[in-house]
């Protein structure tokens, strides 16, 4: 007999997402390693609709104002029973060799790990699909390079972001999980990221495990979270004496929203709806 393998606990949190969810769950179904269990945070405004799944399925009703996403990841963290913990972002689908890629590597590497994520169009995954179609589509992130196989240790801790990643549960346990004092949108990934690394933690960029995002509407810059990031950004300037999301706040000073200077991230106004419409991807 070769060696125990560890359970897997996959993690997603979903706000009236159904449909993406349903998705992601039909990634899940087709991976050549299935989950042990799926946890659902579901902070939707009305309960989502979980169809029927060949794994067990956890959900957790989270009645919330706004997007407490550092909260509702350690939620789902809490709720899981399995050994490793695959977080997923609801708009991600994981392709056949997501699980099982971040799976072996946490066997060996006591890591933070990021799954490869390809950018789908607007029509992509909108009904039936093959994975195929979908790594052809799939557009890979400007910044963030993956190899084609194996991982990479990546030495810029800022780099890390959240929509699919692999950690030990005792190793998300010593970190102490996101810090909830980021409230809303922004910062917090960034913020557990620069923890991992300030602990030892490696960052691992993962070649061979693979999800899609699913297209949403958005705003870039995302300016009907203003308030949320001149908030956050200023925590995380108070901790690490630096600024994250320094596009996001260029863009936003540059509207005029946000006063932003080198020590200093003063909230001006809400945007308009002029803004919002010029600034809202299709």
């Amino acid at each position: 007999m070769g060696p125990a393998v560890s359970g897997i606990s996959v993690l997603t949190l979903v706000r009236n997402r159904e449909a993406h969810l349903h998705q992601l769950i039909e990634g899940l179904r087709r991976s050549a390693r299935q989950p042990d269990e799926l946890v659902i945070v579901d902070m939707s405004d009305t309960p989502a609709a979980i169809p029927s799944c060949p794994f067990p399925v956890v959900v957790d009703r989270f009645e919330t104002q706004g997007l407490p996403l550092a909260a509702a990841r350690n939620r789902a963290a809490a709720r899981a029973r399995q050994d490793q913990l695959v977080f997923l972002d609801v708009d991600c689908i994981p392709m056949s060799d997501c699980l099982g890629g971040l799976g072996s590597l946490l066997e060996t590497i006591d890591g933070l790990l990021c799954a490869d994520v390809l950018y789908l169009g607007p029509d992509d995954a909108r009904g039936a699909w093959t994975e195929a179609e979908l790594r052809l589509r799939g557009k890979p992130h400007p910044v963030r390079r993956f190899p084609s196989h194996g991982y990479r240790v990546e030495q810029n801790a800022g780099l890390f972001w959240s929509l699919a990643f692999a950690i030990r549960r005792d190793r998300y346990a010593a970190l102490g999980g996101f810090d909830a004092d980021f409230v809303g949108y922004g910062g917090e990934d960034t913020d557990f990221g620069y923890r991992a690394a300030a602990q030892g933690t490696p960052l691992i960029f993962v070649g061979g495990a693979t999800a899609c995002h699913q297209h949403h509407a958005s705003h870039e810059p995302p300016v009907q979270h203003v308030r949320d990031i001149v908030r956050n950004a200023t925590r995380f300037h108070a901790r690490w004496g630096r600024w994250p999301m320094e596009g996001w706040l260029e863009a936003l000073d540059d509207l005029g929203l946000v006063a932003w200077r080198r020590d200093a991230l003063v909230f001006l106004r809400s945007p308009t709806a002029e803004e919002l419409a010029e600034t809202r991807t299709i």
